[in-house]
Order: structure tokens, then C-alpha cells, then sequence
């Protein structure tokens, strides 16, 4: 049976993407400027933010071949070929924001801690089902791992991330990832909880809500 309803996307700190801004329980606001055009691989489905659209994509934005600490997780995993590198903000199961970075590769994703510099999680990209956007212009989006729990995080980056995701797991595999794109959507926010996050926009920028299911 489908674990989910419909789908949905995600947010972050940095220079680049707008302070959250939260007014008490589960709800999260994110604003940002909504331009239209043509949205690979969201195709014509999803509203996006000119800084989104213009953006020149360099894939590792942090360096990370310069970086020792780094660099010893992956080739202990035996895993050296960086295909995209940002900082994220993943959300816990209990709402709580952790910064990590995330680090692609052409086999797997990391999660590692940024200021111990220990990885946190790593998913074989052969595990990811599916990813989940909501269709409007904030930063959030799932990772759906049948096998395990799921990722819900935030990211500037979101576009190319996603776009990164699909071309490697099509250039790896005989499947293109699945992009799903709705205003409402559920994942398993750990191997016992299910959550349901819905967005819409409100004046001045899009609220997201999260329900405990």
C-alpha cells in the first residue's frame, strides 16, 4: 500500500535562503520571490524562485576534497566521487532543525555532523524510492527510503540537488527517480512515526504545517 497521500518540499539557513521564521507550535514559514518558467525535472508543476532559476550549479560547495575529515568517510566507504556537497537542515521526528552536511555521491548520500565532522547516516542511493516537493517556492523536500525512515530537510540548493539526485540514479540504474510533486503529503519521520506536512501561501510567504498521524 502507498505510504502516501500526496507530496511535498523543503527549507534552510545561509546567506542565500530567507531566515525561517516561526510562530509557535508546528508551523513553519518560508518566504521567498515566485517566478514561473520551465522547471526540470519539475516540469511545469512547480513554482520557482528566480535566485532558483539563474543559479550557476558547481556541484561541491564545500570543498570537500580539501578536506581530511571528509575525505575519510568516503574512502572508507570506499566512495570518493562528489557529486554535489551543501550544508542542509534536517528535521528530527521531533521537529527539532539539526545542521549537516549532505554529500552525494554515485553510490550513496552522507549525513554528517559539521562540527565533528562524524557521519550520521549514509543511504545507499539504491535504497531511495522517491523524492517528495511541495509545488510552491520553499526550500523543503523528502528523501523516501522504503527500507528505513525517511529524510525531511531543507536546502538553498534544493533545485540542483534534486536535479543531481534524478541524473545519477538514472545514469546508475535502468529507473529514473520519482518526483513527486503536492501541497500535502506523509513520511515516516522515524521507524515508529508518521507525519503529514502540508504547504500554502500565505501573506508573506508559504506556511508549512506538520501533523503528527
Amino acid at each position: 500500500m502507498d505510504r502516501f497521500k500526496e507530496q511535498r518540499g523543503p527549507k534552510f539557513d545561509g546567506d542565500e535562503s530567507p531566515r525561517p521564521d516561526f510562530d509557535g507550535g508546528d508551523e513553519y514559514r518560508s518566504v521567498g520571490e515566485v517566478d514561473g518558467g520551465d522547471q526540470t525535472p519539475f516540469a511545469g508543476g512547480k513554482v520557482r524562485r528566480k535566485a532558483s532559476r539563474y543559479r550557476e550549479h558547481r556541484g561541491d560547495y564545500l570543498h570537500v576534497s580539501s578536506r581530511p575529515g571528509l575525505m575519510r568517510i568516503l574512502e572508507k566507504q570506499g566512495d570518493t566521487s562528489i557529486l554535489f556537497a551543501d550544508k542542509v537542515l534536517k528535521f528530527t521526528g521531533s521537529g527539532k532543525m539539526k545542521r549537516r552536511i549532505f554529500i552525494l555521491t554515485d553510490f550513496a548520500i552522507y549525513l554528517i555532523d559539521p562540527e565533528t565532522e562524524a557521519m550520521t547516516r549514509r543511504i545507499a542511493l539504491a535504497a531511495v524510492e522517491k523524492m517528495c516537493l511541495s509545488k510552491l517556492s520553499d526550500n523543503f523536500f523528502a528523501i523516501i527510503i522504503p527500507t528505513e525512515y525517511d529524510l525531511f530537510m531543507a536546502s538553498t540548493r534544493k533545485t540542483e540537488l534534486v536535479q543531481v539526485m534524478v541524473d545519477v540514479t538514472k545514469s546508475a540504474s535502468d529507473y529514473e527517480l520519482e518526483v513527486l510533486l503536492s501541497n500535502r503529503f506523509e513520511y515516516n519521520a522515524s521507524a515508529s512515526l508518521v507525519k503529514e506536512v502540508s504547504f500554502e501561501e500565505s501573506e508573506g510567504g508559504i506556511k508549512t504545517k506538520f501533523l503528527w498521524k
